[in-house]
Order: structure tokens, then sequence, then C-alpha cells
């Protein structure tokens, strides 16, 4: 499997790079600079220069005879809101269209833990536009007809993955490791199960493979 990784220089699309390369698939990080390139050569990835401020077609052309898109990418909690409307609502947005353009019907959305109308009423005001972009670009996606995964992820840490999760549609907020969250991506690409699901994602203590069977 070929799998282009958008946001690939960002902490979940490296290990997620990491761990396609390391079981035997291909990944293609999309990167916005030359100079980030050698660390995906390194790992034996391809590479793609795209911007997700670029046009439709730019990003298509980077995932010509991919099989799949894992969308990884956001504008990071330093920016402002012009860059959270810019990368995580026009530039998803833009991403499935380029999926859609690229006949590639495979498509990882990783959101934010509950992008719900209900959510965004609660969030406090700096955080409220990251969960208005997240919400539409999920909605965006759930409308299309691809073979959609979106997986909602619990407070992100930088700690070892452990490889033990829990996964369902109603579990409580929690921490997960970024590593963890890049071996539920990669199991949920090698599951057709669950294509036309979301779940969310936490630190528990079930086996991801063994917690991808009841999503």
């Amino acid at each position: 499997m070929n799998i282009l990784v958008v946001g690939a220089n960002g902490q979940i699309g490296k290990h997620l790079v990491k761990l396609i390369q390391e079981n035997g698939d291909q990944a293609r990080a999309m990167i916005r600079k030359q100079e980030q390139a050698a660390y995906f050569k390194d790992l034996g990835a391809e590479t793609a220069i795209a911007n997700l401020e670029d046009e439709i077609d730019v990003i298509a052309e980077a995932a010509e005879g991919v099989d799949a898109f894992v969308f990884t990418a956001g504008s990071g909690p330093k920016t402002g809101k012009d860059k959270t409307l810019m990368i995580d609502l026009d530039g998803a947005v833009k991403t499935i269209q380029a999926a859609e353009k690229a006949n590639v019907k495979r498509f990882i959305m990783i959101s934010s833990f509950d992008t719900s109308r209900e959510a965004i009423q609660a969030a406090p005001e700096s955080f409220a536009p990251y969960v208005v972009a997240k919400h539409y670009a999920d909605e965006w996606l759930l409308n299309t007809d691809l073979d959609y995964t979106i997986i909602h992820p619990g407070l992100l840490t930088n700690n070892p993955g452990t490889n033990q999760v829990t996964l369902g549609a109603n579990v409580e907020r929690g921490e997960v490791p970024r590593e963890d969250i890049a071996r539920v991506i990669y199991t949920s690409l090698k599951n057709d199960a669950t294509i036309g699901k979301r779940f969310r994602a936490v630190s528990g203590q079930t086996p991801v493979e063994e917690a991808i069977q009841s999503v």
C-alpha cells in the first residue's frame, strides 16, 4: 500500500511514516520545504512538495499513484485564527477534494476529540475556532463518497507509545501518545472494517489491533 501522509513533518506524521516503512508499505511524505526531505528519505519514504495553501491540483499531483490519504496536518497552537481557517478547514477540505480528483477512495482524517456543536459552544474563546474548523472539515468528509475513517484523539502527548488504547464513540477524555495515534491510523488503514467509522482514541489497556476490531 502506498500512503500519502499530509502533515508528514508534524509529530504524528513522522511516527506514521516510520511505522509505514517499518511494516513494508510505502509512505509518501507531503512536505512544504525541500529541506524537510532528508528525514523521510533516510527512512526510505518518498516525498512530495506541496502546501495546503496551494491549489487542489497541486495536492492531487502529489498523490499520483497512491492508495490512501491520511490527513494529520494542523496549524498548531501558536498560530492565529487565519491559519486555523486556512489549514484546519480549507486545507483539509482541499485535501479531500484532491483525493476525489486523484481517484483515491481511502481517506483517514485526524480530527479533534469532540467536534460536536455542543463542543463548539463550550470551547474557550481561543480554542473555539479550531473546533469549528474541525467540525466543518469532518462534515465535508462525511458527505463524500470516500472510504473515510475519522479518528478523534484525546489530549496528545509525546510519551512513548504503549500500543494500549481505548477506542469508541463515547469514551471519556484522556491523554494518548502521538506514537499510539500513528499506530491506530496505520492499523485502521489495514482494516476495511474501519471504513465509514468515526471514533475517539485515548490511552487504555487494549492492544491497538484488538481495539480496532471493536470500533
